[in-house]
């Protein structure tokens, strides 16, 4: 499989099963409507174990463009793949809340909250403030990326990334940190799908928030380039 074949599958796997899960908690008449918090970080992180196992073998299954600048800025990755990485990323997201919108289409219908339906393709803050949405989804992106770095190295003794400590690694994030702003961490996890709510046709559709969407991308791009500085510092 190509890597970015393998990129576009991990990252829809991982969308498909992170928004997925939101989806079964947040629209009306489903059998998971208002399991919390707990059973979304759990979605979450196995879409992270199921993405990665998936695709592993064929592009190290980064699926996450924050991941990839990680590794290519600590030498780990070659640059000249980066473009092409992060736009799978992109589409494989669109891709996977697209099949999210047809898993559960009859209840998108049902639902009449305008924001719950956005919730379900992107991310917003518990509590709005611009400054400090940033420096969450900063902190949280460092912790990520970080880690993931030392993961990845062979000497560690966990190989290649494996699927089972990436996938513990962010469920500690959507528990521990994941309050404040819904613990995007991924810029591809937060455009792809926001550009396919805008594309899709809701009963009751709420504005896309583009006021907010640099957060999710913008944060994640800074923690990750503050990891690659530390670890490569450490180094």
């Amino acid at each position: 499989m190509h890597p970015y074949l393998a990129e576009f599958i991990g990252t829809g796997l991982l969308i498909l099963l992170g928004n997925g899960v939101v989806a079964n908690v947040v629209l009306k008449d489903t059998k998971g409507h208002n399991s919390g918090w707990i059973v979304i970080t759990f979605g979450w992180a196995i879409g992270v174990f199921v993405g990665v196992f998936t695709v592993a073998a064929y592009s190290g299954a980064h699926i996450n463009p924050a991941v990839t600048l990680g590794l290519a800025l600590t030498g780990q990755f070659e640059w000249g793949l980066v473009p092409g990485y992060m736009l799978s990323q992109i589409f494989g997201a669109g891709a996977g809340a697209f099949l999210v919108w047809v898993a559960y289409r009859k209840h998108y219908q049902a639902s009449e909250s305008g924001a719950g339906i956005r919730a379900t393709f992107c991310t917003d803050p518990a509590i709005r403030s611009y400054f400090d949405n940033f420096n969450t989804e900063v902190i949280g992106t460092f912790v990520l990326v970080f880690c993931v770095l030392y993961l990845a190295q062979p000497d560690v003794g966990l190989g290649a990334l494996d699927a089972l400590p990436v996938a513990l690694l962010v469920l500690g994030l959507g528990l521990s940190l994941g309050g404040p702003t819904g613990y995007a961490i991924n810029p591809a996890r937060d455009l792809g799908p926001r550009l396919v709510h805008w594309m899709l046709p809701f009963k009751q559709k709420a504005p896309q928030d583009w006021a907010y969407a640099w957060i999710p991308i913008v944060g994640p791009v800074v923690g990750s380039t503050l990891a690659a500085l530390l670890y490569y510092f450490l180094n």
